[in-house]
């Protein structure tokens, strides 16, 4: 029997995305969804609806950076607060017998840095797998799914296999992991190709020269 495990995180509280996500999920029959955090940030409009739409698709979720009390809105409802303010700094689950581990940026319960394995055009870069390798070694899991970078990938590093989803917000992607086969699917987002490695700084010189 396959365990289908849906994956998002850094929605930053962009709803449009995270609802094509969903309809994938539903499409593809998921039987978990999980969101490795950063549910809020840049959106504070739409930041109640993502978390009801949230609520309603039953998903298991992960305080990221954004989602700390001291970074949210300051008009947020005491409802909001209280959600925030429950959310786990990690998970863990047992699927098809494989242990798997969520955090947001690296474990166990780090908000920041976060596992960087790719350069900015998206290539592996060999000294971070090597020194992932080195600050892993240990961990007693079979998979280990991040967010908080806004790269994508499903990289194997010693025993454990990383997942990093990429942000439905701006790599415009989510992934579907298979159990036990250990395999992962990923899914564009927004008519838009995945981006493998997103960042604030290309971002802005992107749109300084094109003049917007």
């Amino acid at each position: 029997m396959t365990t289908r495990i849906g994956i998002i995180s850094d929605i930053h509280a962009t709803i449009a995305p995270l609802q094509e996500a969903l309809q994938i999920f539903r499409q593809q029959q998921v039987d978990l969804i999980i969101c490795a955090g950063d549910i809020a940030g840049y959106g504070e409009d739409e930041l109640s609806k993502t978390v009801s739409i949230l609520k309603q698709n039953n998903c298991q979720m992960i305080i990221g950076n954004h989602d700390q009390l001291s970074e949210l809105p300051a008009a947020s409802s005491h409802e909001l607060i209280s959600f925030f303010d429950s959310l786990p700094a990690h998970l863990e689950f047992e699927y098809e017998s494989k242990k798997i581990y969520v955090v947001h940026a690296s474990p166990p319960e780090q908000l920041h840095g976060g596992i960087k394995l790719l350069d900015k055009n998206g290539e592996l870069i060999e000294a971070r797998l090597k020194e992932w390798r080195k600050k892993l070694s240990g961990f007693e899991y079979d998979i280990l799914i991040v967010g908080h970078t806004h790269q994508t990938y499903a990289q194997q590093i010693n025993n454990t296999l990383i997942i990093n989803p990429g942000s439905t917000a701006y790599n415009n992607s989510c992934m579907i992991l298979n159990l036990p086969e250990m395999t992962v699917s990923s899914y564009a987002l927004q008519n838009k190709a995945i981006i493998k490695s997103w960042n604030w700084g290309l971002f802005y010189t992107e749109k300084k020269h094109s003049g917007r």
